[in-house]
């Protein structure tokens, strides 16, 4: 993805974009009292779903065309851009008639090569570099997220950006959906040019979670925010437990720290070389553990063992885990890297076990 373009220029891009508005398009009172509160308080941009996909029948899906209405009013009485979420082509069509300023892809539609690819057809279609952002799928897959926004790119639209909103995860989580922040950062290391969005309302669906994750995504220079704000939450007809009133947000826009991006960094240069340092001997010491780990594949290939022992994996991982936490260390992280290595090490061994050792 080449030669992008920006997503909205005659929005201030020199500081976070911000992207605020209910969950739903309600009422057109609803609508037009919340677009006022947040252009009162600078935002400049409007977002609000006319059709919701529900993952049961019979709930609120949405007040459709009608709602495209209210977001022209929107426009013209408070100059913001206005932004929907479609999931078809006809939705494409009827957005772009009443000329919706920009379009989002929600989580389970880019999880949908189909769907994905109608709707670049109707973009090709329509014929206009419209600004399509897209959020990443419901499943932790970066190459479908790519995907998805490749075949946007593909049909002839050059303002895309992409919206972390998290990921499901079956059982009890402190998010709605887990961040799972590495998928993200991959993204921008990828294509270090795409505008790249934080949705802290659906990551942590409650509103008290919208602040620090928030922060947290501008901490890692995100390009900007899109968070649900409604005139009314508690009365919400769809998320109302992760809605926020204009005023709270201006409140919470406010104590965000922007960190100063243009500061040099040549002060960090000797700490840079420390930590260059360190990896260098994290990889020598990590080829020494396979190297034991493929002797100790020779002794099981001899004896005849199983390559997998369960109860020394566990018990190593709860004491390493436990140790980590002692050194201030997030567990989660612990068990990510030591089952890294442990998926290696079993590689390796299989590998040996089956006679096909590894060559250097």
């Amino acid at each position: 993805m080449d030669n992008l373009q920006p997503l909205f220029p005659t929005v201030d891009s020199t500081k976070p974009i911000i992207i605020a508005g209910p969950c739903s398009a309600e009422t057109e009172q609803q609508v037009l009292e919340t677009a006022r509160g947040l252009a009162a308080n600078g935002i400049k941009i409007f977002r609000a779903g006319i059709w919701k996909p529900r993952t049961h029948p019979g709930g609120f899906e949405g007040v459709g065309e009608a709602g495209l209405a209210w977001l022209a009013k929107v426009k013209e009485e408070t100059g913001m851009l206005t932004a929907t979420e479609v999931a078809n082509s006809q939705h494409v069509a009827l957005a772009l008639e009443a000329r919706v300023d920009a379009l989002w892809i929600g989580a389970r539609t880019s999880a949908n090569p189909f769907a994905m690819q109608e709707i670049a057809d109707a973009l090709a279609a329509a014929g206009r570099d419209v600004p399509v952002l897209v959020k990443n799928p419901v499943n932790p897959d970066l190459e479908l997220w790519i995907g998805a926004m490749q075949r946007i790119y593909n049909a002839g639209i050059r303002r895309i950006g992409a919206i972390h909103r998290g990921f499901s995860a079956y059982g009890r989580h402190l998010y709605r959906n887990l961040p799972q922040w590495r998928i993200p950062i991959e993204l921008r290391r990828r294509f270090p040019e795409l505008p790249v969005f934080c949705d802290p309302s659906h990551i942590g669906g409650k509103r008290e979670l919208i602040a620090p994750i928030s922060q947290q995504a501008l901490d890692m220079s995100f390009s900007g925010l899109i968070i649900e704000s409604h005139c009314d939450p508690d009365c919400a007809w769809s998320d109302k437990t992760q809605q926020i009133t204009p005023e709270v947000l201006n409140f919470i826009l406010h104590t965000l720290v922007l960190r100063d991006k243009s500061t040099s960094t040549e002060s960090l240069a000797l700490l840079r070389q420390q930590i260059d340092r360190i990896d260098d001997e994290l990889l020598e010491l990590l080829d020494k553990r396979m190297r034991v780990a493929r002797e100790i594949g020779h002794y099981k290939q001899e004896h005849s063992m199983p390559v997998i022992q369960a109860g020394r994996y566990n018990d190593l991982m709860q004491r390493r885990v436990a140790t980590a936490e002692e050194m201030g260390m997030s567990p989660d992280f612990m068990r990510s890297v030591l089952a890294a290595i442990h998926e290696e090490s079993v590689r390796q061994q299989i590998e040996i076990v089956n006679g096909h050792p590894l060559e250097k």
